[in-house]
């Protein structure tokens, strides 16, 4: 008779298959049994951020590094996380003695470090890892590592590793990384033609399958609603309140397609004594999707329990104060779904403001095309024709979702910000009723990391060197693009 599974082996097993559903449930009764289970708190930890769910992972990550605080595999989730919010020197500290150790958990420490220090821009210590080599070599990101390093010196026979980790049979995931990087670092060299072949490659041999149409169609219901101006949210949000929702305090959201100059106005922001940039938090993806989990929602915002949305607020607001820096009294979340999600503020964050910011939609498009993105959730950058679609109807559902939906905003401009940085940040401050900080000109000094595609960039003085980008591919636009540039220039300065 074949041994009874245990509950740690059936987490590890529904983990392996990617049943991360399955993996909580069985966590969750194991710690219903054992409170202070370690292996119970670990298992619903990584289920939980299978799936995104950052928020609640925390809590469980909490507690059980507090009943084993030496576990190799807690401690790298606890540096993952660190650097996602912001906490790169804390993430690095952690995950060096487990790299260069030689427990189980050395290998996935050590590339996890390696892109820490290219995200941060630490190519000296990357290359002396690199150099020395090790165990993490047979593993099959290695390439990328390697390919990285080689690109300091030769960025052209870089960008050719990169294509053949594309081609080759790695993991989908590190070709796709592999072919984006490639394409990187030929637009860098002036190899336009080039670079845009490889991110056209790199779309083709990994994107999978994506329906436009399904990913647009609610966003359209959402704009028709708007247009018709019709605050279908204003009575579940009042019915909250009067239920005991209070409005929020100290939270601004970002509202914007990726590519936008968000995280420059981010670093620029976070450097005010008083603002805690929190990165792409996930707090908003969970509202969201707990908000579609029921029926109702959005056509009938009614029948949502006031319950829910206390509850939701509530998990929003802890999980965001647990990765503020202390001392700021304000925080902003950059979350790119956020243009999509208004509905979704206006019910279960009423009191938070919004800075929309918007860019100049052939150099969006440029930058999105080239880049690394969720193929599953972000499928449409693969098209210059589908991203001109989403810059279309988010232009058309913003302004007036924003008014009709009675949330405070300012719209900036990237191109102007970069223009009078001044007078931008001092309106996005106005509308927090901060007082102007001369810090927040000087982005290139805030020490926080930014888990970004913008990562490096940040790290320069504000200036203009990413306006007009899209000139260089020039003959990837026709005239369909006219009037979203008409319609752009017309709301700058």
């Amino acid at each position: 008779m074949a041994s009874r599974e245990t509950p740690a082996e059936q987490i590890e097993r529904l983990l392996r298959v990617s049943d991360a559903p399955g993996a909580i449930r069985a966590a969750s009764a194991l710690i219903a049994s054992s409170p202070t289970s370690f292996l119970g708190r670990l298992g619903r930890c990584r289920a939980l951020l299978m799936m995104g769910r950052v928020i609640e992972a925390e809590r469980d990550l909490a507690a059980a590094l507090a009943a084993s605080p030496k576990d190799d595999h807690a401690n790298l989730l606890r540096a993952t996380l660190d650097n996602r919010y912001g906490r790169a020197e804390e993430g690095i500290a952690r995950l060096r003695p487990m790299a260069l150790g030689r427990g189980p958990q050395s290998v996935e420490a050590m590339t996890t470090l390696m892109d820490i220090l290219f995200q941060t821009g630490k190519r000296d210590e990357l290359r002396e890892l690199v150099t020395a080599g090790g165990a993490w070599t047979k593993d099959a990101r290695a390439a990328v590592h390697i390919a990285r390093v080689q690109s300091f010196d030769d960025p052209l026979a870089a960008a050719e590793s990169m294509r053949a980790v594309l081609r080759g049979s790695y993991p989908l995931q590190q070709r796709r990384l592999a072919g984006f990087e490639a394409a990187g670092l030929l637009d860098k060299a002036g190899q336009f033609r080039d670079a845009f072949d490889a991110a056209r490659e790199a779309h083709a041999l990994t994107g999978g399958d994506f329906d436009i149409e399904v990913f647009m169609r609610p966003i359209a219901e959402q704009a028709a609603r708007v247009e018709k101006g019709e605050n279908w949210i204003a009575p579940t949000a009042k019915r909250a309140r009067e239920a005991g929702l209070a409005p929020v305090k100290g939270v601004a959201i970002m509202v914007a397609l990726p590519r936008s100059g968000t995280t420059l106005l981010e670093q620029m922001l976070d450097r005010h004594p008083q603002i805690s940039g929190i990165g792409e938090y996930d707090g908003l993806r969970a509202i969201a999707e707990d908000l579609e989990a029921n029926p109702g929602w959005p056509r009938r915002p009614e029948t949502i329990p006031t319950k829910l949305l206390c509850d939701l607020q509530a998990l929003y607001l802890e999980g965001a104060d647990h990765i503020r820096r202390p001392g700021a009294s304000w925080i902003f979340d950059k979350i790119l779904r956020t243009w999509r999600s208004l509905p979704e503020i206006a019910a279960v964050l009423p009191g938070a403001v919004c800075i929309n910011v918007h860019r100049d939609p052939r150099d969006m498009a440029t930058s999105i095309f080239l880049s690394y993105f969720a193929p599953g959730t972000m499928g449409w950058t693969r098209s210059l024709s589908w991203t001109r679609r989403v810059i279309e109807m988010e232009r058309r559902l913003i302004p007036r979702a924003l008014d009709l939906l009675e949330i405070p905003h300012q719209q900036v401009i990237y191109e102007d910000l970069v223009e009078d940085p001044a007078k931008h940040a001092h309106r996005c401050l106005r509308l927090m009723g901060l007082e102007m900080d001369e810090r927040v000109l000087k982005p290139e000094h805030n020490p926080r990391a930014t888990v970004t595609l913008s990562a490096l960039q940040v790290r320069k003085p504000i200036n203009r060197s990413s306006i007009g980008r899209w000139k260089n591919y020039e003959w990837a636009f026709d005239s369909s693009w006219d009037k979203l540039v008409a319609d752009h220039e017309a709301m700058r300065d």
